[in-house]
């Protein structure tokens, strides 16, 4: 039985809104990939394409629509059911302390702070925060020390009062005080945390975090008070949107939009909202970007027929046998043809319409600061195994499944090198090589070593007879079988010092899969419960269902699972299929690259589990891609399409699978923000095993040690080896495979400036707006 949740009060939630040789990697190896003398992988980070402009460019007022995927369950950033709304608005109405810049790096606010340093390492680490004198909160009180001890109070762990759903760091503060006079707070820490930048963001008044009353129910819905350059205006749960207007206490550069809505609109009407004009700037997939980029085009004329579209599948010769059976002889054929026509037409006028609304619209594109991951689930079945994990990673294509998703849209199609950090980051360092490239020889001599064969997928008799002298004769030879194995076992141990043994892992590593050991209810497939979801499964369940809606239309959402081998996928068809005649029989791949692997007579077959329903036809592409490259080592797949409601909180959160896609989303601080993501699973003692969010339920003491000591480490290099170290041991253990940084799509108004596709960096606020109309006798805008 598994446990899902946070068991240790430290985990800090990720918002979201889902990795050789001929054998097995050795500790030496592992130890060359993460040496302190390697330098990060120099990768080029894809820009933002916001519009940018200087305010002097951009207009005063107007009111702006923002699409978001429903309406925040609360406000309180701090709470489990906080999601990626929660995280728009708040960053428009409160203070955040060290925003991300461009390359994913934190940032000192100067609309918040003066300074904030580390002044003192010994006896305690001590930071020390400069406010600006003029920052106030919205009812004109001042910024200051007692909204920082109340948040670290509600957040410290020690009061279960408060419903909060992290307090990674907090718990690390010892006291907070006032420093030389009230623009000064002083914060002294128990134990060093080097993350201690992630503290106070966003930072909620005293009116919210001050008693459990107000942090649980006060903020779910509204905010007592704010401090940014928008205040809370109106939460319209009834019309689906939550209005800002500006702040007249703002005291940094004022909004130069009078309001900001932010209104509910699911992804699958994205592309209706827009051409009705009812949102100015969404979060899009590529067929909506596609629509808007061809809206721009030429959509058929004088005759042609429309190059996109309803009507754009018609030849020229359905075309004539149309128009020929509507003008026929035959009036009841004729009529028929006709309505057909009228029908066809009638939806080529409504579509050619509609790409005349969205004429208005630019698409904004670049790389969403997420990554999406291949899963594979180590508690149970074959993936049990490290070497069958390892031999799924080396069946793996990378480049191919980066290029599929990310080449069209024209975005760089580079594989993703580290589960820790995204190319451009400060920490980032491509550490694949831990585990090995694609290999298709590779990965069947680790299958081999594990057992699976073709000969093993083969169900064999052993020719006795029934009844009791059978059952004697078949104990005399499994007797006779381990004394033989006995024998020869240490002889065999003694002489296989070379190819795929040699590169077992040390036991010192302390890898632990679940299943391997015995514990109680581990027989007879006893179902995984989670008695506590983690704090992100909350709002990792829609981000998980929007993360392949960047590529294809969507697909059809499926009640139901229904699964699809992988041998129907394959370009030969399902067996039994007839071809035409002449078609040359299919080239034969050597005996050793066919047919299904087995042991014990029992197929190597994975359980791939995807969701159906709208948005995660790319999803389903790509696993649709990994099934067949698994067929080609022997191993099969069965997909199962569930439903998107259970896919991640039913399936992947509880572990019903052996294969999963889901993404998560990237953090300038990896020391805390991940641990929970790779925590060894902890053993309780009833039994059950507490995995907080690692649903792969694998990983090491040596990785866990690794974050313990990165999050202590104040030495900010040091601190980045330290987890360039735990990357290479996190691909070694093959749990998840990092395949590409998701792509991100953005439909805005052209007017609109400052804003679109961020990537890393935050939207500031203030600056957003329509540009001005370009002044009579200026010189044309070149630029394309």
């Amino acid at each position: 039985m598994s446990h899902v949740g946070v068991p240790r009060g430290t985990s800090r939630k990720r918002l979201s809104l889902a990795l050789l040789t001929t054998g097995v990697l050795t500790l030496p190896v592992l130890a060359g990939c993460s040496s302190g003398n390697d330098t990060a992988t120099r990768v080029a980070v894809t820009p933002q394409d916001i519009a940018p402009a200087a305010r002097a460019q951009v207009a005063e007022g107007g009111t702006v629509n923002w699409a978001i995927d429903a309406m925040p369950a609360t406000l309180n950033a701090f709470q489990a059911d906080a999601d990626s709304a929660t995280t728009r608005i708040t960053g428009a109405l409160l203070p955040t302390l060290f925003p991300l810049d461009a390359k994913g790096r934190p940032q000192l606010n100067p609309d918040y702070l003066e300074s904030a340093k580390v002044v003192d390492t010994e006896p305690r680490q001590v930071v020390l925060y400069r406010l600006n004198q003029q920052a106030v909160w919205s009812d004109g009180r001042e910024i200051g020390a007692p909204d920082f001890v109340a948040q670290w109070r509600a957040l410290s762990g020690k009061d279960s009062a408060f419903w909060t759903a992290r307090n990674a760091g907090y718990e690390r503060i010892e006291k907070i005080e006032r420093g030389a006079d009230d623009l000064e707070v002083k914060v002294t820490f128990a134990k060093p945390y080097a993350d201690w930048r992630s503290l106070f963001s966003p930072l909620y008044p005293k009116q919210v975090t001050g008693s459990p009353d107000a942090f649980n129910d006060g903020a779910r819905s509204t905010l007592k008070a704010t401090a940014g350059p928008f205040r809370l205006r109106e939460v319209d749960k009834e019309a689906g949107s939550v209005t800002l207007a500006r702040n007249p206490r703002w005291w940094g550069s004022p909004a130069k939009l009078d309001s900001l809505v932010f209104r509910a609109v699911e992804p699958q009407d994205r592309t209706e909202a827009l051409t009705e004009g009812k949102v100015d700037i969404a979060d899009i997939d590529a067929a909506a970007a596609n629509r808007i980029v061809r809206a721009a085009r030429a959509t058929g004329g004088n005759g042609a027929p429309p190059a996109h579209g309803p009507g754009s599948e018609v030849t020229p010769a359905q075309a004539l046998r149309s128009w020929a059976l509507a003008h026929g002889s035959d009036e009841e054929a004729a009529e028929e043809a006709q309505e057909a026509r009228d029908e066809k037409a009638a939806a080529a006028k409504a579509y050619a319409a509609e790409q005349g609304d969205l004429r208005g619209y630019a698409v904004r594109k670049s790389l969403e600061p997420a990554y999406t991951q291949l899963a594979l689930n180590g508690e149970r079945g074959p993936l049990a195994d490290a070497r069958v994990r390892r031999a799924v990673a080396r069946a793996l294509d990378r480049q191919e499944i980066a290029d599929t998703v990310l080449r069209p849209l024209g975005l760089p199609a580079q594989p993703l090198g580290s589960h820790l950090a995204l190319a451009g980051q400060p920490a980032y360092k491509d550490a694949a090589d831990a585990l090995g490239s694609q290999d298709t020889k590779e990965a069947q001599a680790l299958l081999a070593d594990a057992g699976w064969t073709r000969e093993g997928a083969l169900k064999k008799t052993d020719g006795t007879k029934a009844g009791s002298e059978g059952e004697k004769q078949k104990n005399t030879e499994k007797a006779d079988k381990a004394k033989k194995g006995e024998e020869a076992g240490s002889a065999e141990d003694d002489g296989k010092t070379d190819g795929a043994a040699r590169r077992e892992p040390s036991e010192d590593d302390g890898l632990y899969i679940v299943g391997d050991d015995d514990k109680p209810g581990e027989a007879g497939g006893a179902a995984t419960h989670v008695i506590a979801p983690a704090p992100a499964a909350a709002v990792q369940s829609a981000a998980l269902l929007r993360q392949a809606g960047h590529l294809g239309e969507s697909g059809t959402s499926e009640d139901a699972p229904v699964r699809i081998t992988a041998q129907d996928r394959q370009p030969g068809g399902a067996a039994g299929a007839y071809a035409p005649v002449g078609t040359a029989a299919p080239v034969q791949a050597p005996d050793s690259a066919r047919g299904p692997l087995g042991k014990d007579g029992k197929a190597l077959r994975l359980r791939f589990v995807l969701p159906s329903g709208p948005g995660s036809e790319s999803l389903r592409s790509v696993g649709d891609k990994i099934a067949a490259m698994l067929d080609t080592i022997g191993i099969s797949t069965e997909i199962t399409k569930v439903s998107d409601d259970s896919y991640f909180q039913d399936h992947v959160a509880s572990g019903d699978y052996d294969l999963a896609l889901y993404s998560w989303p990237a953090t300038a601080y990896p020391a805390t923000d991940s641990r929970p993501i790779f925590a060894k699973p902890v053993p309780g003692t009833d039994g059950s095993l507490l995995v907080e969010q690692n649903y792969t339920r694998v990983g090491t003491d040596h990785i866990d040690q690794l974050f313990d000591e990165a999050v202590s480490e104040l030495d900010e290099k040091t601190a980045r080896d330290l987890m360039k170290q735990a990357d290479a041991r996190i691909w070694a253990a093959a749990g998840s495979i990092p395949l590409y940084q998701r792509p991100q799509l953005v439909a805005t108004d052209k007017k609109l400036v400052n804003v679109g596709a961020f990537g890393f960096g935050v939207p500031h606020y203030q600056d957003i707006g329509f540009k001005k109309p370009q002044s009579a006798g200026a010189p044309a805008d070149q630029k394309k």
